[in-house]
């Protein structure tokens, strides 16, 4: 099982990220010795959304279809309403979420970007978080919904909101250095 000194990560993130739900966890588990691999759809930089208005870019360092899922020790999807929004549909995306998932991969997702794990179809049985106004989304997707800072369950990590990051990455790093997880259903 790896340390989080020797751990490599991906992020899939597009246009539209929430700003602090992609650069903390992206800059902590760097910070923490990890390899921090940002992916997007085209291999080009992307704009976050900060507050209400376009923030900064964060540098891809790989295009989605030219990434290999197993040479990664776990994913983080981070929200904002547009990211996953476009996200979601995209098939490359899905795939690559039910391929750390089958792998028994930490998967971690935060604010609206449990979306996500209701596109993969991952979250039946599951106890998850997510920010409120996809709550009926993240329960309809056979999830037991909770207000909690972050909620770990099987190695699907999720939380509700930038106020929740140290958590979220906490458990990150717990769960990447607790290894693969069993995903038998709940």
């Amino acid at each position: 099982m790896p340390t989080i000194s020797t751990a490599k990560i991906l992020i899939i993130s597009t246009n539209g990220f929430e700003q602090s739900e992609l650069e903390v966890p992206r800059d902590t588990l760097r910070d923490h010795g990890a390899t921090v691999h940002v992916a997007t759809l085209d291999g080009q930089s992307i704009m976050g959304w900060d507050t209400d208005d376009w923030g900064r870019e964060a540098e891809a360092d790989a295009k989605l279809s030219e990434i290999d899922p197993a040479e990664y020790d776990a994913l983080v999807l981070p929200g904002g309403q547009i990211n996953p929004d476009l996200l979601r549909v995209e098939q490359d995306v899905i795939d690559t979420i039910r391929t750390f998932h089958k792998a028994g991969k930490p998967v971690a997702a935060i604010c609206h970007a449990p979306w996500l794990l209701v596109e993969a179809d991952i979250l039946k049985g599951r106890k998850a978080t997510s920010y409120p106004s996809i709550k009926t989304d993240v329960m309809n997707a056979g999830a037991e919904w909770v207000d909690e800072t972050v909620v770990a369950d099987a190695g699907i990590i999720t939380s509700r909101n930038p106020g929740d990051l140290d958590a979220f990455v906490a458990k990150i790093v717990d769960a990447v250095e607790a290894g693969t997880q069993d995903r038998d259903a709940a």
